[in-house]
This record gives C-alpha cells, structure tokens and sequence, in this order.
C-alpha cells in the first residue's frame, strides 16, 4: 500500500504529461497547416497545461510525502513563472521566424531565416543600436551628476528637506508626462519658453529636434532630468550608511574634502555605485516613450532607440514578424550584456575589498 501511493503518483504525472506533449503537438500541427481542425485559439493547450500544473502538485505530494508538501508552497509559483515567462517567450520564438505582416492578406507563413537577414542589413535598426551605445555611455555623466548632488544633500546646508523633496520631483513624474512636459511644451520650437529664450539670445530657427545631434542631447538631457533623482537616492542611501567615525578620523589626521572624498568616500561608496549604475542602465535600455511621445525617432531616425525602432516596426508597418526578431535579438544582446557588466562589477568588487 505504501509503495503503490508513490507508483499512482507516477502514472498520474506520466499520463498528465503525455497528454500535454499530445496536446501542444496538435495544436502547433493545426496551426502550421499540417493538420484541419480549425484550433481558434491556444485555449486547449492552455487547458492542457492547466491540468498537467495539477497533476504534478498533487503528484509529487503522493510521491514524495512530506517534502512533496514542502514543494508546494515553491511550484505553483514555478509554473505560474513558465507560463507568464517561458510560453511567450517560446510563442515569440514561432512569431520571429514567420512573415506575418497584419496589413496583408496572406497572413502568418514561416520564412526561416529571412527575418536575420533583413536585419543583417537594416541601417536603421544598427543606426538605432548605435544610439543605444551612446545613451547608455551617458549614464556616466548622470552618475557624476547624481553623486554630487547626494554629497549636497548630506552636507549641512538650509532647507535640506525642502531640496531633497524637490530634487524628487521628477523621479514621480511618468516619463510620457515629462516627455510632453519638456519635449513637446517647454522645448517646442514655435512657442514653448526655451524656444523664446534661444530667439533672445540670437538663435534664429531654434528647432530642438530637427537636428541629429541636438536631438540626440535633447533627449539624453530630458531622460536624465527624469532618471537623475533615482540614482541620486539611492546614492544618498549609501552616504548616510558610511560610519561617520572613519570621515572623522580623516579629518583629525588632515585629510582636506578633496582627498576625504577619493580615498575614503568613494570607495567605501564602489559597491552602491556600481548598483546604481547597473540599474541605470537597465533603465536605460528600456528607453522608448521619451522617444516615441517628442521626435517619434526623427529625424531620420537620428534618436531611435531600439526599443522605438520595433514599436514603430509594429504600429507603423504592422510588421509583427520582423518586429518580434528584433525584439528576441535584442533581448539576447541585452542579458549578454547586463551579465558581463554584473561580471565585471562583481570581480571589480572583490579586487578591492
């Protein structure tokens, strides 16, 4: 009686995913034309998975006792994950290497590696990776932007409170408020203030974006305005951390502000900093809707990024197979390089602690 338990558990798991694997191959043979059923939507392999999550709960419960009740608390988040996570990105997969353009007739067809090669010579989705270089190569400036406005506010100055509120004003605007606030009323070319303020210092056409590299520097400084509270918190965070003992002994053996900052401040500060920075850049290459909501990527797409370049693949051109290849791309570029950076932060870490 006791070893059977564990065998039914077995078979119910067995049973439950065979008829998954069952279930999802004829689904994807009726969506690839193989098979005519007519399947309107990916609800039976979403039953299927339903059931097969059940089975699996209750059949690690059955073969493994007490510690199969421990799982429990840890796999339905599992499977929760898998098909919130897993499944689209698989459902993404079979997209990329279709063309599928919501515009024409002919609807979804598998074209291989067309896709890849499309983008191999796309000038302006490359124009756009490059555009990612420099944006995020910026984080460097917000960074030293950041920190000395922590090392103010730590500092015993008049109306500290009311400037760290203030100072955090923009971190609780949504980028697409700011985006219209700045970009499209402040920075507007015909009436907005900036506009009337360029004209009065002898600037004739002061269009913001109609140029390539002021467009550029316009949306670096907008998105800066708006993410350089966030580091700077953060930042703030680790200065009121540091043992004020260490700062005080520096300054007992002579040490001036300067050499206090270098060789005591900034270090101690390395692994807050390379946090921030790390997350910044994240953030950073997300950007999108400052982008979409003031130049649209123009002009010319001078400030696409590559996150607007495939909303407009999509909006624009209904492009849905092109523009999810470029997604998946760039998703892979993006964990390479975010790896390599937490990599090269981690060992930078331990080399000097």
């Amino acid at each position: 009686m006791v070893g059977s338990r564990p065998r039914a558990g077995r078979l119910l798991v067995a049973v439950a995913s065979m008829l998954f694997v069952v279930v999802c191959l004829v689904q994807v043979l009726d969506r690839s034309g193989v098979l005519d059923l007519d399947l309107a939507t990916w609800r039976p392999t979403l039953f299927a998975y339903v059931v097969w999550s059940m089975a699996l709960c209750v059949g690690q419960v059955m073969i493994r006792g007490e510690r199969g009740q421990q799982a429990l608390f840890v796999l339905p988040a599992v499977l929760f994950t898998a098909a919130m996570a897993i499944f689209p990105m698989v459902f993404g997969l079979w997209i990329a290497f279709s063309d599928w353009n919501l515009s024409a007739f002919a609807g979804r067809r598998f074209n291989g590696f067309d896709n890849i090669r499309a983008m191999l010579h796309d000038w302006f989705f490359w124009n756009a990776m490059w555009n990612m270089v420099l944006y995020t190569a910026a984080v460097l400036l917000e960074y030293a932007i950041a920190f000395g406005l922590a090392l103010l506010l730590t500092a015993d100055i008049r109306a500290r409170r009311f400037f760290r509120v203030t100072f955090l004003l923009p971190l609780m605007l949504t980028p697409v408020a700011v985006s219209w606030m700045i970009g499209k009323s402040l920075m507007e070319y015909r009436f907005g203030p900036a506009a009337r303020f360029a004209r009065w210092l002898g600037w004739e056409s002061p269009a913001f974006f109609a140029t390539p590299g002021i467009a550029k520097l316009g949306i670096m400084t907008i998105d800066a305005w708006t993410f350089i509270p966030f580091m700077m918190i953060m930042l703030l965070a680790g200065l009121q951390a540091l043992p004020r003992e260490i700062m005080e002994a520096a300054r007992v053996d002579g040490a001036n502000a300067w050499q206090t900052f270098w060789r005591i401040i900034f270090p101690l500060m390395l692994p807050v900093s390379l946090t921030t920075i790390v997350l910044r850049i994240i953030f950073k290459l997300k950007l999108a809707d400052i982008v979409i909501n003031v130049t649209a990527g123009g002009p010319g797409g001078a400030t696409d990024t590559v996150t607007s370049f495939i909303f407009r693949e999509y909006r624009d051109r209904s492009n849905v197979g092109y523009g999810t290849m470029l997604a998946m791309v760039y998703l892979v570029v993006i964990i390479v390089f975010v790896t390599l950076l937490i990599n090269l932060a981690s060992r930078h870490l331990r080399r000097v602690t």
